[in-house]
């Protein structure tokens, strides 16, 4: 008897898992952080060393702000998860943002389209930050969620402030600008 069109089924009724698929997860998890820079760079200490003056801080400030931008995302990140590990509530509501931040700010291919305006990436971590801090604000951790901000941006800032910027490249033709000169 042949069977021909008939679809195969399963005797052993196991769901079958599609191999493919996870690795294209894994793959879109790793592209999606490929915006993070190494965090070996960013706290190499051959790199660290006082400004030279205030025009230098702040000039090395606006650089590292824009190159660590998402390594200072997942500071910030940090140091509120573990400032709320008394508030259980906070904690749920907070694990809930970061998969909300994984998806829209870590991990797209593409830019946000908004009513057909492109919505660039600066747009989605201030939109993202400002929700975070509203929703946490309203589990009642407040002095929690102030200091551990407190905190982020101090430690931000410092990195800020004494990481060099001499081999910072924030993208390919910029690079290829500071060689040829």
């Amino acid at each position: 008897m042949t069977n021909y069109g008939s679809i195969p089924t399963s005797s052993h009724g196991s769901p079958v898992v599609d191999l493919d698929s996870i690795s294209r997860v894994k793959q879109h998890i790793k592209d999606g952080l490929a915006t993070r820079r190494p965090w070996r760079v960013m706290l190499d200490f051959h790199s660290m060393g006082l400004p030279r003056g205030v025009s230098d801080a702040f000039s090395r400030i606006k650089k590292n702000l824009v190159y660590f931008q998402t390594n200072y995302a997942i500071v910030f990140l940090v140091v509120i998860f573990f400032s709320l590990i008394e508030h259980p509530t906070s904690l749920i509501v907070l694990t809930a943002l970061v998969f909300v931040w994984i998806f829209l700010y870590f991990l797209r291919d593409e830019p946000i389209r908004l009513f057909s305006y492109q919505v660039d990436d600066k747009t989605v971590l201030v939109c993202l930050s400002v929700i975070t801090l509203v929703l946490l604000f309203l589990t009642n951790a407040t002095l929690n969620i102030a200091g551990a901000l407190l905190v982020g941006a101090v430690l931000v800032l410092i990195h800020a402030v004494v990481r060099k910027t001499e081999d910072l490249f924030l993208d390919e033709e910029s690079a290829m600008a500071e060689t040829l000169a």
